[in-house]
């Protein structure tokens, strides 16, 4: 009898779920001893620990495992030792290994246990305990909390004692509240709280996930006083001394006068509290029923852990070991929970009957909000913000379907609770639809003759590209409905297709926006992403609208030749609807998944082939050749626009440094081989850094000289001046004086901040025998001039070609000595051996220099047949001379459309010389 009524005492608060963490009881599944426990591994549970009655002597007793297998035998011999099978079975059908989610209370009558605790002697924890040092939470006496142990000295204990340990003393610790356990066994303990919770490890489990840990679920039973640390490693151990008792304290009218009417007052408002809460919460009902039936000096810990407070007022409450002081801390907590909630009731909506339902007891984070706090602040602004929301949409000039959208949208948002992730969604949505410009648009300057100075101000040459642009103007000025054409800028890099879009957009007055496709691969990027994925957001056309807040502006989308495709799909079928004007009048975003007027907007795509553009998009755009510029092209835009930014960027001026277009035309022939003028802005660039350092040098001396005349003309020390004054002179004159301004930049200068020439002109040099000729060949990033030569030998009439060729220019060159031989008479030409067949015993090997580099296309047959004329005949082809064309079998050559792109200007001019 005596040990099932300590059972009955001690099991309700070992089961009480507080909150802290998932409730979760001991389950038995059988008697026995639990034996052999192995280390953890990754998500499993090592083992649960039920205290089990205690003996007569309040000694040790036994552990239920959860292993059904542990053995009957155990358990036989316990109950013998307890003192009899009957009592041991009574108790032990007490509990029905059910894990109940709140607070599990005891079905025996508090008389049957206070007549049955009359005569039992105090029970005692162990003297010395292992201590458990935790810093995240505070357990109190009768309160159940989970903890993690992943630092060296606690993991030791879980190992050593827990692990291994079968009897119920190997399962008790003591848990040192706000002390943090150093990471490694090097380290020394910190200074230990004086007061502790002797708890009971109820569950352990292991994972190795991210590293090894356990987590322990505890159940605290009393307090203790650290009297001495006995020991540190590889745990620590402490002689303790008991300040708690763990017997049943007799709940009789004789106690009650003694605590007086601190513990009716006491009891009053925790009654108070939990009539404030809905009773049909089964967690609530049991809570109810415990406050009658356990002792009143056991219900301010209890209670504690049950309510809202923190960590500092838990730790109070555990320092507080006089019955009196603990209640009268504890008081004024019941105080402020049960004020929170009148004033939730107060502010609160009334609801339908099914809706009440009470949040529980622990997470009191809404039950204690009192209005006021900045959560309703932030609650009032949302809802002004919504508010505010709803007015745009109200008055702004968004077409009909998207203001239904708008509309229908908006409804939903106000029923949506803002903890869900759809919330944030619909409101950016609704924000950016609220911001798209609908119908906000910019006047355009429609003065052709304004615009045609200002392109010509700001590039020289481009006429093909300044016409165009002058032609919708006029257009545009006739009729005002013009929908914006589609144009493609073609050509080299460094040519000035980013820079003219600009100036269109400056031209017409309107908003300009830059949408670099360059390696997009994504369709979502030109169409958006579908409002149903996580992330999601309207494509670059939508977003630039946005950015620039009118609904027509010129849009550049600038490499437009470089997109990519992958998984996601093709972002270049993607643009086929944005760049065809009889469809981008409703274009639809997957995003706004509403139509978009584009027809306003004016396209210009840029690009430096259309060789990899595919033929529907092109099909679709105006596609307008950017050629590569001349030498006197390059002059003068280098000394109208290139040289004063250079200037300006590296604060000179032109009375500081000089650029004859001598030296210009020598930067252009000897350091740069571009079609643009990109390289040419940087070698203009680092002339300027150059004289920029010579410039601070000869300020920096001159203000040496002039302290040196202050210090010269002070009165006092004229006879000293005097005669340090020859020995001075001689100094400054050996300082490097600043250059006589302006500096001028010849070849001298050039070769010396540029280095030598990077390319010579050694084209007279390399025609200087028969066989060798001078064509033009293009690439994506210019022109270059490209050599054919020639040679024969005495052979079987074979033709050999290397260079890497293509297709094309072979059978080029089989047209060119087909035609040669069908008229070297008429033109004198025979092969070493004096005959007008060419290949008469004659082997001829045509090359094409840089063999590393592939060579093809429909404009090398001029300069074969030429080089093969002058081999035969023996005559020089003129060093000043290029050619490009192909040639039939009857020997006619081809017009080629546009000799700029085959870069002209490095068709040497007066080479020769």
């Amino acid at each position: 009898m005596k040990e099932e009524s300590y059972f009955k005492q001690v099991d309700p608060l070992c089961s009480l779920d507080t909150g802290e963490s998932p409730a979760a009881g001991p389950r038995e599944q059988g008697e026995g001893q639990a034996r052999g426990l192995r280390p953890p591994r990754e998500g499993t549970c090592v083992g649960t620990l039920a205290l089990c009655r205690a003996g007569p002597r309040g000694g040790s007793a036994k552990l239920r495992g959860l292993s059904p297998g542990a053995g009957r035998s155990a358990g036989r011999k316990w109950r013998r030792r307890a003192g009899g099978r009957a009592a041991a079975g009574r108790s032990g059908r007490r509990r029905s290994g059910r894990a109940e989610p709140a607070v599990l209370l005891s079905d025996a009558p508090p008389a049957r246990t206070a007549v049955a605790m009359s005569s039992v002697s105090p029970i005692q924890i162990p003297r010395r305990l292992p201590l458990l040092l935790t810093n995240e939470g505070v357990l109190l006496p009768g309160s159940t909390m989970r903890t993690s142990v992943d630092s060296a000295r606690n993991l030791q204990l879980v190992r050593s004692r827990l692990l291994k340990g079968t009897s119920l003393q190997s399962t008790i610790l003591g848990v040192i509240p706000n002390t943090p356990d150093p990471a490694s066994d090097a380290q020394d303990l910190p200074p230990l709280h004086r007061i502790g919770t002797a708890a009971l490890a109820v569950q352990v489990v292991g994972s190795n996930w991210p590293k090894p840990h356990y987590t322990l679920l505890i159940t605290g039973l009393c307090r203790f006083q650290i009297v001495q640390v006995l020991k540190e490693k590889p745990y620590p151990v402490a002689e303790v001394e008991q300040l708690d008792r763990l017997e049943e304290f007799p709940n009789t009218c004789k106690t009650r006068e003694e605590l007086g009417e601190l513990s009716e007052q006491f009891y009053k408002y925790a009654v108070q509290l939990v009539e404030m809460l809905d009773m049909s919460v089964p967690a609530v009902a049991k809570l109810r029923r415990l406050l009658d039936s356990l002792p009143r000096e056991a219900l301010p810990d209890i209670l504690t852990s049950i309510i809202r407070t923190s960590n500092k007022e838990k730790l109070q409450i555990l320092d507080a070991v006089s019955l009196e002081e603990r209640f009268k801390m504890t008081i004024p907590l019941l105080v402020r929970q049960i004020e929170g909630l009148k004033l939730l009731q107060k502010t609160r909506k009334h609801k339908q009957d099914d809706d009440k339902r009470v949040i529980a007891i622990r997470p009191i984070r809404r039950i204690t909000h009192i209005p006021g706090t900045l959560e309703d602040d932030d609650e009032d602004e949302d809802n002004d913000d919504i508010v505010m929301l709803e007015r745009k949409i109200r008055t702004s000039s968004m077409p009909e379907q998207a203001h239904k959208v708008c509309v229908k949208e908006i409804k939903r948002l106000k029923k949506m609770p803002q903890s869900m992730p759809e919330y944030a969604l619909t409101r950016n949505y609704l924000e950016l639809m609220v911001e798209l410009p609908w119908n906000k648009s910019t006047t355009d300057r429609l003065d052709i003759r304004a615009a045609r100075i200002l392109l010509d101000n700001d590039h020289y040459a481009m006429e093909k590209l300044k016409k165009r642009v002058l032609e919708y103007l006029a257009v545009r000025q006739l009729k005002n409905n013009l929908k914006g054409p589609i144009l493609c800028f073609v050509g080299p890099p460094g040519v000035g297709k980013t820079s003219v879009g600009r100036s269109v957009a400056k031209t017409l007055g309107r908003e300009f926006h830059r949408i670099a496709l360059g390696g997009v691969c994504d369709q979502s990027d030109i169409r958006g992403h579908r409002r149903t994925y996580v992330g999601s957001m309207p494509g670059r056309i939508i977003n630039g609208l946005k950015t620039v807040g009118v609904n027509n502006p010129v849009f550049l989308l600038d490499e437009v030749d470089k997109l990519g495709k992958s998984l996601q799909g093709d972002p270049a079928a993607a643009l086929l609807e944005v760049l065809d004007p009889e469809q981008n009048h409703n274009f639809t975003d997957h995003y706004l998944n509403v139509a978009f007027d584009l027809s306003q907007v004016l396209f210009i795509a840029t690009a430096n082939t259309t060789a990899t553009i595919p033929p529907a998009l092109l099909d679709r755009m105006e596609i307008i050749q950017v050629p590569g510029y001349t030498q006197e092209e390059k002059i003068e835009i280098a000394h109208r626009h290139l040289i004063p930014k250079q200037l300006e960027q590296h604060g000179l001026t032109p009375q500081q440094i000089q650029i004859p277009q001598v030296t210009t035309l020598d930067i252009i022939t000897r350091y740069t081989r571009e079609a643009g003028v990109r390289s040419l802005d940087r070698k203009f660039g680092a002339i300027c850094r150059a004289v920029a350092v010579k410039v601070a040098e000869g300020q920096h001396k001159e203000a040496k000289l002039d302290r040196y005349d202050v210090a010269e003309g002070e009165g006092g020390r004229e006879h000293i001046l005097e005669d340090a004054k020859p020995e001075s002179i001689s100094d400054t004159t050996d300082l490097a004086l600043p250059p006589e301004m302006p500096i001028l930049i010849d070849f001298h200068a050039l070769k010396d901040i540029l280095g030598p020439p990077m390319y010579e002109m050694e084209v007279s040099e390399r025609l200087s025998q028969p066989g060798v000729a001078i064509g033009l060949a293009w690439t994506p990033l210019g022109g270059e001039i490209m050599f054919v030569e020639a040679s024969r030998m005495d052979g079987e009439g074979q033709l050999t070609l290397t260079g890497q060729l293509g297709d094309v220019m072979k059978e080029s060159a089989h047209l060119a000595i087909s035609w040669l031989r069908s008229n070297a008479k008429k033109y004198h030409l025979t092969n070493a051996s004096g005959s007008f067949d060419l290949l008469d015993n004659t082997d001829i090997h045509l090359h094409f220099p840089a063999g590393a580099v592939t060579k093809d296309g429909p404009s090398a047959g001029v300069t074969i047949v030429t080089c093969l004329a002058s081999l035969f005949s023996g005559r020089l082809v003129r060093s000043d001379v290029a050619m490009t064309g192909e040639i039939t079998l009857r020997g006619l050559v081809l017009p080629k459309e546009d000799l700029r792109g085959k870069e002209i200007l490095l068709v040497i001019r007066n080479v020769s010389r």
